[in-house]
């Protein structure tokens, strides 16, 4: 086989019509447009427009809303953190952190930190800086002598001053 030999199977691609070239050629006059008005002309395209109706996108309500301030956690339960210290990705004297639990693939990106949920078994004494924990969690983690600290998430909201105007 050459490539100089290869081509389309006959009657797969046809030339492009030429419209507008005289009433002889199939699309002459009006070019396949149609006859006058608005979309007749070039480079117009009314998307949504239903004749001066009100539009079917502009009478369907709108719903929900989008919180800038909520937050989005890594949830890692405290089974899948053991699995991880007896695989040897994590290590029993180091701290679990965010850092540590991307680090060590349990986690695919740090997010707003991690909350910590009690699904599980944990066996080893580990010592977490996250960013919450459930009560469960806290209680499985403590009883096997390990300790949990929340972190604070820095305030990204801008409050009003309660200062009195003067």
């Amino acid at each position: 086989m050459k490539l100089n030999g290869i081509s389309d199977n006959p009657g797969s691609s046809k030339p492009r019509m030429r419209v507008g070239r005289g009433i002889g050629s199939g699309k002459g006059k009006t070019g396949g447009r149609g006859v006058k008005g608005q979309k007749a002309r070039t480079g117009v395209r009314v998307k949504g427009f239903e004749g001066g109706q009100m539009p079917l996108h502009r009478r369907l309500p709108k719903r929900g809303f989008w919180n800038h301030f909520a937050t989005d956690f890594n949830e890692v339960n405290v089974g899948r953190i053991q699995e991880a210290v007896e695989a040897g990705k994590l290590k029993a004297g180091e701290t679990v952190t965010v850092d540590a639990l991307v680090a060590a693939g349990i986690c695919s990106r740090v997010r707003d930190g991690v909350r910590v949920l009690g699904q599980g078994e944990i066996k080893t004494k580990l010592v977490f800086e996250v960013a919450g924990a459930s009560k469960g969690a806290i209680a499985a983690i403590e009883k096997v002598g390990g300790s949990v600290k929340i972190l604070e998430k820095p305030a990204t909201r801008v409050q009003k001053s309660s200062a009195p105007a003067s």
